[in-house]
Formats: structure tokens, sequence, C-alpha cells
């Protein structure tokens, strides 16, 4: 049902059908509406890829902020992280099952973007 606001026979002001927090859209945008987020999901959709690979990838982040989204992108069941014995030691990231499940919306947020007109268009 969706929320909306009504008036009662006194002219107060209520809401019927408000969402409870959180809601589902806020409970989807804790999980994946950080910074970078979606970019690093969407950059791990094809397979593993390495952690520097990845910061090249993804113009514009440092890699400390690319690190603590990758960390809080585990935590939460959406990238697996996988740590190579090799010399030197290489650290590998993959998107989970789980992870996959945005990549729907994620992509259709993506045409959206791209079908923007010039005056919504980010500034280089």
């Amino acid at each position: 049902m969706r929320a909306r606001v009504d008036q009662d026979e006194k002219g107060r002001r209520f809401v019927e059908h408000a969402c409870l927090a959180p809601c589902a859209i806020e409970r989807g945008m804790r999980l994946i509406g950080g910074k970078w987020t979606g970019s690093i999901l969407w950059h791990l959709r094809d397979g593993l890829v390495r952690f520097n690979d990845l910061a090249r990838m993804i113009e514009g982040a440092s890699k400390k902020m690319i690190t603590e989204r990758l960390r809080q992108l585990e935590a939460t069941g959406l990238v697996r992280r996988q740590v190579r014995d090799t010399a030197p030691v290489s650290v590998e990231y993959s998107i989970t099952p789980f992870g996959q499940t945005a990549l729907g919306f994620l992509d259709e947020l993506r045409l959206w973007s791209e079908g923007l007109p010039p005056e919504f268009q980010p500034k280089s």
C-alpha cells in the first residue's frame, strides 16, 4: 500500500500506511547506496578481479575508499574476498550469488542514466 497524507474532521493531518522504519527502500540503500558500491558490484559481475585491477577500473575512487566499500560488501555477503598465496600475495574479489541479485536493477540504473538529457549529465 502507498503512504498518503490525509486530514481528519478537525483539519489535523495524519499519514495512512506510513513506511515502518527502515522501509524496504531504506534497507536496500543501506546495503548498496554508498558511493562506489554500485560501481564495485558492477565491475565484479564477470568474475574474479584483483584489488589493483578493480582500483584501476573505478577512476576517481581512492584505494582507501574502495577498501572500505569492499569490507562493507564482504560483511553484508554481497562480495567474497580471496587471498592467493602467491609472491607477492594477491587479493581477489568476486560477487556472491546474493550480490548478483543487485545486478538487474544496477543495469536498469545504468540504462536510465545513459538516457538522461544533456542538462542532467554530470559536468567533467
